[in-house]
């Protein structure tokens, strides 16, 4: 399974690093955007994403007010959902992902992981 990490950051205290590093260790290939480019391990911090990477998971570190920027190339990517992290929370986006087809989940990527609920 493919995850987009939206919100990548390389400041290894940030929850979003620590997904790209976890979503490793469980064996997730793991496509990270962020604002600063530079590596998180292995995985580069790309800028964006393109429509054809086959996302299955978006999983969402940015504020509202950021994701826009997003809205389209998201649902053009068809993912089979969309992970709201803890301060990511988006009824804008989930509309418009539920109008699509794509399941939306307010969750933390991290709890999901170590539960086995990913």
């Amino acid at each position: 399974m493919k995850t987009l990490v939206l919100g990548a950051s390389l400041n290894p205290s940030r929850y979003s690093n620590r997904a790209v590093k976890l979503l490793r260790v469980y064996q997730h290939e793991v496509i990270a955007v962020g604002r600063d480019e530079g590596s998180i391990d292995e995985v580069k911090i790309k800028h964006s994403f393109t429509v054809d990477d086959k996302i299955d998971t978006v999983t969402v570190y940015l504020s509202q007010e950021h994701q826009k920027q997003y809205y389209e190339k998201i649902v053009a990517a068809k993912p089979r959902r969309i992970i709201f992290n803890p301060g990511a929370e988006n009824s804008e986006l989930e509309k418009i992902a539920q109008a699509n087809g794509i399941l939306s989940e307010e969750a933390c990527t991290l709890v999901l992981l170590n539960t086995n609920q990913y």
